[in-house]
């Protein structure tokens, strides 16, 4: 099971509100944890935010673990007359996930207000089946666009729908909106934790991107800061252990091997010290092809190409305010990640190169 500590810290950074463009408040709290385990920040200037551990050694390597901040959520679009809102979506959503579900949405100053998203009663003939995001009404209790407009509400605010984290199974596993990629962001602050004070033989950037879920915007900044000689992104992706026991993505099943995805052709090599790392302490692994893609789509590309390898784990409901992840996974991940990030050098990454020239 998952420690008090970890399940804080998950709980913590799942219901910190931030879709893609406005991640300046989960971006605050990573630069607090960042700081507090001794790393030296590193920005660029769309908002992905790294801290950098130096290694004693002059020109080491460079090695990223990468997660992303946003979530998929709204943007206000516009205000009515009746004081209902409308929305335009940020990222991938579903909307036969959203009629009468519960949102908040986010003032200037940070102030979140509590609405739902409209649902046509029964009474009255239902919801239309070919229903589209724009024609949803976010109903935050507003008499007017004026009432609206003095309570602080403007176009282009940020709203999300509200997830609440729960534990669930004793611990087993766990409930909240978000885990896309809020597991990335819990991963690689732990990695910041647990490397604080232990010499590595190459740079390690620890961070999380802006804007993956609009397509791998942060990824690409980022990337000409820091240049690396290594990336290693962590994500969720969807499971399909409800569609069958055979698929691919089978919750509690361990880290996933993700060899093929829509953004990148994965790197042979990295999946097996990737699978070799995963026997090595002993944790589950399974085969993984998406139809999404990561940042690992974009960091792979930067430059003359950077050596790339995902390390994610499954999700079902994903891109929805009810996701759920196996806690078992979580410590998997975890474990491969410490075990590989102690055993990378120079000398691996440039075997690691040879593959390709």
């Amino acid at each position: 099971m998952l420690t008090k500590r970890e399940i804080k810290l998950l709980e913590k950074v799942t219901q910190i509100d931030a879709i893609p463009g406005l991640e300046h408040h989960l971006a605050a709290f990573i630069k607090e944890e960042l700081l507090r385990y001794g790393f030296t920040l590193v920005k660029d200037n769309l908002g992905s935010i790294f801290g950098l551990k130096k290694a004693k050694t002059e020109n080491a390597p460079r090695i990223m673990v990468a997660s992303h901040m946003d979530e998929v959520g709204f943007m206000v679009l516009d205000i009515q007359d009746n004081g209902i809102l409308k929305a335009e979506a940020r990222g991938g959503i579903s909307v036969n996930t959203l009629l009468s579900q519960r949102v908040r949405l986010t003032l200037d100053d940070g102030t979140k207000l509590n609405g739902s998203i409209g649902a046509l009663a029964p009474h009255l003939g239902g919801t239309s089946d070919k229903i589209q995001i724009k024609d949803l009404d976010f109903d935050f209790g507003f008499t007017s666009k004026t009432d609206a407009i003095e309570r602080g509400v403007r176009v282009g605010q940020m709203m999300v729908v509200d997830g609440p984290f729960h534990v669930l199974n004793d611990g087993k596993r766990l409930l909240a909106k978000a885990f896309d990629n809020r597991y990335g962001v819990f991963m690689m602050l732990e990695m910041a934790r647990h490397f604080q004070n232990i010499d590595l033989p190459y740079d390690l950037y620890v961070g999380a991107t802006v804007q993956e879920e609009v397509g791998l915007r942060g990824a690409e900044t980022i990337a000409d800061v820091i240049n690396p000689d290594l990336a290693i992104v962590l994500d969720c992706s969807p499971a399909r252990d409800t569609i069958s026991k055979t698929e691919e993505g089978q919750l509690g099943g361990g880290i996933l091997i993700r060899y093929l995805d829509r953004s990148m052709i994965a790197f042979p090599e990295l999946l097996s010290y990737q699978e070799q790392s995963a026997d090595k302490v002993k944790v589950p692994y399974q085969y993984y092809s998406s139809m999404g893609g990561t940042d690992a789509g974009a960091f792979h590309l930067h430059g003359a190409g950077v050596l790339t390898l995902t390390h994610c784990i499954c999700a079902r409901s994903l891109h929805t305010a009810a996701t759920i992840v196996d806690a078992s996974d979580i410590k998997a991940a975890k474990k491969v990640l410490i075990h590989m990030l102690k055993d990378l050098n120079a000398d691996k990454i440039n075997k690691f190169r040879e593959y390709r020239r």
